[in-house]
């Protein structure tokens, strides 16, 4: 059943026996142990599809930590890893992105996709449910499911419970050894009116005070523990100076702007609740009453503080005159298109850079550099969108970078980009529109701070190398590097479908003990795109409904279909006055090849399963 309105109906669970879980770069946190699904029988399996790119995966694995503790005797999650980009499938970067996000859980390295294919999974992140005697009982796509599965685990425990089939006990998650650094995926770095430089110490929750020397710690601020309070951070990335001579910090897992003030120590919330914003939430109002989502860096540029907020896609600001935020760029559709900001599309930015009549933009996830311009309009200076990514220089319409994470404007007016996923340093000069390659043989680079070039002396490059825990100083070369041009395509295969019309069916069934929230009209939304738009000849744009018919275009044979859904359940029980309700979404990115011979039929799980599909 695929109409939303009928799902609350609609049996939960089917009987379809799991595949086993492959992947050729083998297991992590299992202490060198390799395990199959019979010997995880008799435990509940949360099989969590991710890629450490994905903000989205990101959240979820917040989302998990409170359940996974909760029920550890009873349910093992296992984190598959499933690449998007190239730099993902490398082996050591799974290492380093486990420990990075403190994954505590077994995770099962699949850099060629297999178990992604066998389980059919369309989207990161993608979470399924596997019962004690080995059986998929429920898929989830997108955030906010972490209550129905706590629900569905509770009900799972007691049917195998009274069953004899529940076996209660340590699961196989074994803790690598710690390292000592002084720096532990370090984020991003700012260069103090002093000299020295402040950086944000992501895995540890700190900010850490370096010496000029970019080594020497002379202070750490923060108690390493996750947390909101007035000594605490949640994984903080982008900083900023502001004119009253504070630290503004994105405290990216507590959806928070903070200060810091270098002067007295001093920490204080400025803007967010500390809750996760989304879809229907406010996007603008007083700063901390409004939600936000992940931010993950800041500049100040035209007057305010203008925040990456990644989690959305958007780009807003906080006023401090005011005490405001608003969003200003960006729709939350994840995407690269150009235009007023209100219309434009972003894919997880990530980084910022105020570069007089320019606000620069690392746009990751399209491994994009974008700018914003005093008019308030996107243009794109590097990129063509989220499935092609590589590393060529030259002409900057056909150049290629790898998910960057950073830019830092350079006093000639060009940019300097840390191209992460390339472990290179490169720059974009808007005079020529040529994209070139200053260092290579970085690890990881996430952000880079400009040091001297004021009066004499030619301006460095103070590189943050996260991979490698450390900063790296570098002169900026008066002659480009030579690097051999590769150009990749993410690695998820087209879906073939058929010419002409399209059935797209979202698949959602409120989970057990929850309806559809009725209360303030239709508790679903689907909105579609495509790229190019010539796709789609009918059957674009936003709606209430989750199913619904699309017409692909005569002439047009490949592309890719933006599908975007939202669903909200409540709690029901008639005895709760005010019951609890919960927002599930998820966007898609599909690429289809138009063939004959190819499905009419587009089924995309956001919760429950697809029956229709013989699951």
């Amino acid at each position: 059943m695929n109409d939303a309105a009928a799902a609350p109906n609609t049996p939960r669970r089917a009987r379809v026996r799991a595949p086993e879980l492959i992947g050729k770069g083998g297991w992590l946190n299992t202490g060198g142990k390799d395990y199959t699904l019979a010997d995880l029988r008799g435990r509940i399996v949360i099989l969590d599809f991710w890629t450490f790119c994905c903000v989205n995966c990101l959240h979820v694995l917040d989302e998990l930590r409170e359940l996974e503790e909760r029920h550890r005797d009873t349910v093992v999650i296992i984190g598959v890893h499933s690449p998007k980009f190239v730099h993902e499938a490398e082996h050591q970067a799974v290492v380093d992105a486990v420990e990075r996000y403190e994954v505590e859980h077994p995770v099962l390295d699949d850099p060629e996709l297999a178990t992604w294919k066998q389980y059919a999974v369309r989207a990161w992140p993608t979470l399924v449910v596997i019962d004690p005697e080995g059986y998929v009982v429920a898929q989830h796509a997108g955030e906010g499911h972490a209550h129905a599965i706590e629900t569905l685990v509770a009900e799972l425990e007691a049917e195998h419970e009274a069953k004899g089939t529940l076996r209660r006990g340590d699961g196989p998650y074994v803790p690598p050894e710690p390292v000592a650094t002084d720096l532990r995926f370090p984020g991003k770095a700012l260069r103090l009116p002093e000299g020295t430089f402040l950086v944000s110490d992501t895995t540890r929750h700190q900010l850490v005070e370096l010496a000029a020397d970019g080594e020497t710690v002379l202070r750490r601020i923060g108690s390493g523990e996750r947390g909101l309070g007035p000594d605490s951070f949640s994984e903080p990335q982008g900083l900023a100076l502001l004119p009253d001579g504070k630290v503004a910090v994105a405290d990216t897992v507590n959806h928070a702007i903070r200060t810091f003030d270098p002067e007295t120590g001093a920490i204080a919330t400025v803007a967010g609740t500390g809750r996760q914003w989304w879809q229907g939430s406010a996007t603008s109002g007083p700063a901390l009453d409004v939600d936000l989502s992940s931010p993950w860096d800041v500049a100040w540029w035209q007057d305010r503080l203008w925040i990456a907020m990644a989690g959305v896609h958007q780009l807003w600001t906080y006023d401090p005159a005011t005490e405001t935020v608003e969003a200003v760029a960006g729709t939350t559709n994840e995407g690269l298109v150009d235009g007023p900001a209100a219309e434009a599309w972003f894919a997880q930015p990530s980084g910022l850079a105020a570069g007089g009549d320019r606000l620069w933009v690392a746009d990751s996830e399209t491994s994009a550099v974008r700018w914003l311009d005093t008019d308030l309009v996107v243009h794109t200076a590097v990129g063509t969108g989220l499935f092609d990514f590589g590393h060529r220089d030259g002409d900057a319409d056909q150049a290629l970078l790898q998910h960057p994470l950073g830019v830092t404007a350079l006093p000639d007016g060009s940019v300097a980009v840390s191209d992460t996923y390339n472990h290179a340093l490169r720059r974009y000069d808007p005079a020529t529109g040529q994209v070139t390659t200053l260092a290579t043989d970085l690890r990881e680079p996430s952000d880079a701070v400009l040091v001297g070039g004021e009066g004499s002396g030619d301006p460095d490059l103070v590189v943050v190398e996260s991979a490698r825990h450390r900063l790296t100083r570098l002169r900026l070369p008066e002659e480009a590097v030579r690097v051999e041009s590769v150009a990749h395509r993410t690695q998820r295969a087209a879906t073939e479908v058929g010419p002409g019309k399209l059935r797209l069916d979202v698949v959602f069934q409120a989970p057990a003990g929850q309806k559809l929230d009725l209360r303030y009209g239709p508790s679903t939304r689907l909105l579609v795109s495509s790229t190019p738009p010539e796709l789609l000849a009918s059957g674009d744009g936003a709606d209430t409904d989750l199913a619904r018919d699309l017409v692909l275009a005569d002439g047009v044979t490949e592309g890719v279909l933006h599908v975007s859904a939202m669903a909200a359940s409540c709690d029901d029980d008639p005895a709760i006055e005010y019951p609890a309700c919960h927002v599930h979404q998820q966007d898609w990115g599909v690429p289809v090849r138009v063939v004959d011979g190819g499905t009419d039929r587009l089924a995309l799980v956001l919760a429950g399963m697809d029956e229709a599909d013989g699951e």
